[in-house]
């Protein structure tokens, strides 16, 4: 006997090519969400590579900057370390020049004048003092004035005292002599 197929056969053609289409879907979308997810992990990692690199540099950039800093303070330290040598420098050099400078100080004074007072400031050299006569205050000028230490010796100002004594004040400049090994 034949077979005979009742059923309309289009309907049963379009059931098929219906389970056919949402099986090609179902497919396209398992496909679809695999990729996505491969996709969005792929970023996310890359993401989560890059924010590890950044907090990396951000560590070091912090312990460069506490190196930054420490060299700042080793730098400013060995500056007053070499302001300090060369003050102390100066100071070892200029001990000679004082105590020469109150020698000097010493010599010029002629007889019967003395000092009250003696202020330096920069290379200015002030004095005062008593003497008996106004020839002592030029004799103690024209000292000052032959003195390599001394130059231009200016008289301030003297004035007579009760007792028949003088009180003057004189300012020179303080100078450096020059040796006589240059030529």
């Amino acid at each position: 006997m034949a077979n005979i197929n009742l059923l309309p056969w289009r309907q049963e053609l379009r059931k098929e090519k219906q389970q056919e289409f949402v099986g090609i879907i179902v497919m396209v979308a398992i496909i679809a969400a695999a990729l996505i997810w491969s996709v969005s992990s792929y970023y996310d990692g890359e993401l989560s590579n890059q924010q590890g690199r950044n907090t990396f540099l951000s560590q070091e950039i912090a312990r460069l900057d506490k190196k930054i800093v420490e060299i700042n303070e080793l730098t400013d330290t060995r500056q007053q370390l070499i302001e300090r040598m060369e003050l102390i420098q100066n100071l070892q050099g200029n001990r000679p020049v004082i105590v020469r400078l109150f020698d000097e100080l010493a010599r010029s004074v002629p007889e019967d004048l003395y000092y009250t007072s003696l202020s330096v400031v920069g290379s200015r050299v002030s004095v005062k003092g008593v003497a008996k006569s106004n020839n002592r205050v030029a004799a103690l000028m024209r000292n000052f004035d032959e003195s390599e230490w001394f130059a231009d010796p200016a008289l301030l100002g003297v004035k007579a005292v009760a007792n028949g004594s003088n009180e003057f004040e004189v300012s020179v400049r303080r100078v450096e002599p020059q040796s006589s090994e240059e030529p």
